[in-house]
């Protein structure tokens, strides 16, 4: 594996000599690990189905559980996916951004049927992380990316984290530093008259009602396990080897504890390690912080992670909702 590292404040990394390698080992088939503004992808040639499986077999993930395909911008995006009124109007508002939208996949697109399992939907996403929009550019394909991490475990915010956890499988790591928004991209399905809400992530929920106009609904239970429309649906997902007990009251000195705001919880003091996400009570900090801080508190070796209470509105959903999927049995 070769190492790029990168300065994100300048843009002199687009004429370095590692922009060329790296777009010739997408299109020679080969997985990149590439940051965004949400998490490190694993990034592969959207259009290659062998490219495509090479990520489910570094993952291990399911090969029924779609993956992003990431574009430049929307032009590129209605290349493959048919956009209606409320797609485009999400797309218009919030690209470059943390939001995935999940469309009729176009007779025409080039994306693998691996890619997207075979589904007649296809999950779109133009990143704000320059990198990963920039690749796309040089090497003119679609790049499918879902977090670079193994399939279920917490989701890499750090090129370290991508190292600790697939380095054997990647050709090249493009090092840009830790991840701004640090959750994943909010994914909003619009395959019909309902936009659903099909995971939450980088954009609050009542951001994207706000331009619709109307209210998301939740995706139907048969579409959230055996056959999932859209990434992050599994009930069991971000999980650390330690058990995670959410809304706790105390702390143990066993236990690792996950705090949040100003206010510690009793016995945090002899905890056998604690993180606090925010002590200002920030949620966008929080979640920039989520997926590092369990890393280091499954670091600790205790066999219990509590959490702190944390409040559902803006990004406390999505902060939630992975906090929810990592202490689900496994």
């Amino acid at each position: 594996m070769q190492r790029w590292n990168v300065d994100l404040n300048t843009t002199d990394w687009q004429t370095a000599p590692e922009a060329s390698e790296v777009s010739a080992a997408l299109l020679n088939g080969e997985l990149v690990a590439i940051p965004t503004e949400t998490v490190y992808g694993l990034a592969a040639d959207a259009t290659n189905g062998l490219a495509c499986a090479k990520i489910f077999e570094a993952k291990g993930r399911p090969q029924f559980n779609p993956l992003i395909s990431h574009v430049p911008a929307l032009s590129d995006a209605r290349e493959h996916g048919d956009f209606g009124p409320m797609s485009l109007a999400l797309a218009e508002a919030f690209w470059p951004g943390p939001l995935t939208l999940v469309v009729p996949k176009k007779e025409t697109s080039s994306i693998s049927d691996l890619a997207t399992a075979g589904l007649q939907t296809v999950a779109l996403r133009v990143p704000e992380g320059p990198v990963m929009r920039f690749l796309s550019t040089k090497t003119g394909k679609p790049l499918a990316a879902p977090s670079a991490n193994r399939s279920g475990k917490i989701s890499p915010t750090r090129a370290q984290d991508v190292v600790a956890d697939l380095e054997s499988s990647l050709s090249f790591i493009v090092d840009g530093g830790p991840c701004e928004v640090g959750i994943e991209s909010t994914i909003v399905g619009l395959t019909d008259a309902v936009p659903r809400l099909l995971r939450p992530g980088g954009i609050g929920r009542e951001s994207i009602e706000s331009v619709l106009g109307t209210t998301l609904q939740a995706a139907p239970s048969e579409m959230r396990q055996d056959a999932p429309s859209a990434p992050g649906m599994l009930e069991s997902h971000y999980a650390p080897d330690a058990k995670v007990i959410l809304n706790a009251q105390e702390a143990s000195p066993s236990d690792a504890l996950l705090s949040f705001g100003p206010d510690r919880l009793p016995g945090a003091e002899s905890a056998n390690a604690e993180f606090n996400l925010s002590k200002n009570a920030d949620l966008k900090e929080a979640a920039s912080r989520l997926f590092a801080g369990m890393r280091e508190l499954d670091k600790s070796g205790a066999n219990v992670i509590r959490v702190q209470f944390i409040p559902s509105f803006g990004l406390g959903e999505a902060i939630n909702d992975r906090l929810r999927r990592a202490a689900a049995p496994r």
